[in-house]
């Protein structure tokens, strides 16, 4: 047992509460019951999503009971974005998104034990309700000035977009679902992020209008912004997602290790499950060794161990030493070099021809004549073999899989080639 809430506020992750100090002794008093809401609106969770995983992980660790809600009935509704109505699909595709984001929760919950996790589906308590029901029974406790007043509606609402009825009754169905777990489980608590808290809100209030005797609470952890003032979990190539399929964990493992020094503390709190000693020591390394990149090492290992597994982990390490010249790229297996290579600049050409024209044509070098000094100067290197004469041309054995090449300029820049097949007949 831990006291969660000065945890949580050393870490960053404690935004706003309900009542810190009555929430403080829910806590002590344990355990608490508590849930937090994922909708499935994609395929696939992202790193926003993993905040409020990584949190609900640590209440439990403090010795209370979570309940991860993944929103089958919310998910065909859809919360109000700030600049467009939410694409509404299809039952069936919700249902099977559901599948998979519950598949990516499961894992980094605990569900043995006094505190043992619990997947809910809101589908189950709305699928059979009828309009009039939900009218009578929910609807009558909200008023619409409170509603229209909460910042997610208010910001479309002086919109030239507006919001329509179906994103508007949003926060009314996540009212409902508080209300039913309290109801189920005893649940008193509900986590989420910042962006959410008019929707979080909505849940105690109606709780207090149904139940007057209740006593429950909300906690929302910030929204994170990077040093650069760009969006947290987000790369060139796009959103960083949970599923290997959408973000590869060679491309989950970079977006930590290229992870701006000035963002580290603020990652190492929210994400590290490391004592407060250890992530001291590794913010004391950032500042006076940040060549070493100690922090980002450690973190991009512990989460995608974590996320990916450790087997995955150690497959993406061995990747990313390797086109630094740390390792053998041969011993990598072709779904990991193809992952890693997908990161870094690459083109595909129908015949290999001189590393110099090769070393221009992905970029290494700005032109032929300045590819050949660095083949001159000792900087280039194919496979990781250093390349030494200037007429060098790559033999088809040379091919990684059959299909790359990695060439590297110095120490740190690195491109692909891709051989591409024959076409048939």
């Amino acid at each position: 047992m831990t006291d969660i809430v000065d945890e949580l506020r050393w870490r960053g992750l404690l935004a706003l509460s309900t009542d810190e100090d009555a929430l403080h002794k829910a806590f002590a008093d344990g355990p608490v019951t508590f849930y937090c809401g994922f909708d499935p609106t994609a395929p696939s969770l992202h790193l926003g999503n993993l905040v409020q995983i990584l949190t609900m992980r640590r209440i439990q660790r403090a010795g209370h009971r979570p309940l991860g809600l993944v929103g089958g009935a919310t998910g065909l509704i859809g919360d109000p974005k700030p600049d467009a109505e939410r694409t509404l699909n299809a039952p069936d595709v919700v249902a099977g998104w559901v599948g998979r984001l519950r598949a990516q929760i499961e894992p980094l919950l605990d569900f043995e034990g006094p505190y043992a996790a619990r997947m809910v589906n809101n589908l189950d308590w709305t699928a059979g309700l009828t309009a009039i029901e939900f009218l009578r029974d929910v609807g009558q406790h909200f008023r619409v000035n409170k509603m229209i007043a909460k910042e997610a509606v208010s910001r479309r609402l002086n919109s030239d977009m507006g919001i329509g009825y179906t994103e508007f009754s949003y926060q009314i169905l996540q009212g409902m679902d508080y209300l039913e777990l309290y109801r189920r489980y005893g649940c008193t608590l509900q986590t989420g992020g910042s962006d959410q808290w008019g929707n979080l809100t909505a849940g105690t209030e109606l709780i207090h209008k149904v139940e007057p005797d209740a006593v429950v609470h909300a906690l929302a952890t910030p929204l994170i912004v990077k040093a650069d003032g760009t969006k947290f979990g987000k790369t060139e190539a796009g959103t960083v997602w949970l599923d290997p399929e959408l973000t590869s964990p060679y491309g989950f493992y970079q977006f930590w290790l290229n992870a701006d020094d000035r963002d580290m503390p603020q990652y190492l709190r929210i994400f590290s499950f490391r004592s407060r000693g250890e992530i001291e020591e590794l913010e004391r390394q950032t500042e006076e060794r940040p060549q070493a990149r100690a922090a980002q090492r450690a973190l991009a290992e512990e989460l995608t161990t974590l996320v990916h597994g450790a087997e995955q982990c150690a497959a993406v390490v061995a990747a990313s030493r390797a086109l630094f010249g740390q390792g053998e790229l041969a011993g990598l297996d072709e779904a990991t070099l193809r992952a890693a290579l997908a990161e870094v600049p690459h083109v595909r050409v129908a015949e290999l021809g001189p590393v110099v024209e090769l070393l221009a044509e992905v970029g290494l070098a700005p032109s032929r004549s300045a590819a050949r000094r660095t083949v001159k100067e000792g900087g280039a290197y194919v496979n990781n073999v250093k390349v030494a004469a200037e007429d060098a041309v790559p033999a088809p054995a040379d091919l990684l899989h059959g299909r790359w090449l990695v060439l590297r300029r110095g120490k740190r820049n690195l491109a692909a080639v891709e051989l591409a097949a024959p076409e048939a007949g």
